[in-house]
């Protein structure tokens, strides 16, 4: 499933319902900036702090990240979480990919900046931290206060590397209201998904 040449690896999780250009960005300033070989996109089967919030099928969002991501040779999908019984939380799937990739691999986790502020609430965030790097986007209107996060987490000051992610905040839950809502939400997805979301009535 994963490539044997890589030796830097990025890992982005998340429901992609639907995916959209912020999650291209952030990976490939991630790609960029790090100098990853690969960025895995992972896309969640079903998050427990999730439950009930995904609107599309698993194929559905498997069909669109493969469209999302087909002209670019360093985005891969890994069906890790999709093909393993739940409960589907983050720390496992990272230890299952470490597992697979081996410990020759430096692998990275990336997150938006609003996800690391919450880093202390997921289940096991140590976990993630003890196989993997950890990388944040930066996005507008958050700013991050490493007091908090140090108190619960000590340490994670000096783990995290913060990416200079370019001012684009888009978040799929808005894209669904805006379909919703017969709101044009071109050039916020590919036009590959946005074509798809149409023939397929996804949302």
């Amino acid at each position: 499933m994963y490539s044997d040449s890589a030796r830097r690896v990025g890992l982005l999780g998340g429901t992609f319902d639907p995916v959209h250009m912020g999650h291209l960005i952030l990976a490939e300033t991630a790609r960029d900036t790090l100098r990853l070989d690969l960025v895995y996109f992972v896309p969640a089967a079903s998050p427990p702090h999730k439950q009930g919030q995904i609107v599309a099928s698993a194929d559905d969002r498997l069909a669109m990240l493969n469209l999302a991501l087909s002209d670019n040779s360093h985005f891969c999908i890994s069906h890790i979480d999709l093909n393993r019984s739940g409960p589907h939380f983050t720390s496992d799937m990272v230890r299952l990919v470490r597992q697979e990739l081996g410990q020759d691999v430096e692998l990275w986790f990336l997150m938006g900046l609003d996800s690391l502020i919450d880093f202390p609430n997921w289940h096991e965030p140590d976990a993630i931290r003890s196989v993997a790097r950890l990388a944040a986007a930066t996005r507008p209107g958050y700013e991050i206060d490493f007091g908090p996060l140090e108190a619960v987490l000590p340490g994670i000051v000096h783990e995290v590397t913060l990416l200079p992610m370019p001012g684009v905040s888009i978040a799929s839950n808005n894209l669904r209201r805006r379909i919703q809502y017969g709101s044009s939400i071109r050039y916020l997805v590919p036009e590959t998904v946005r074509q798809y979301m149409r023939e397929h009535q996804v949302y």
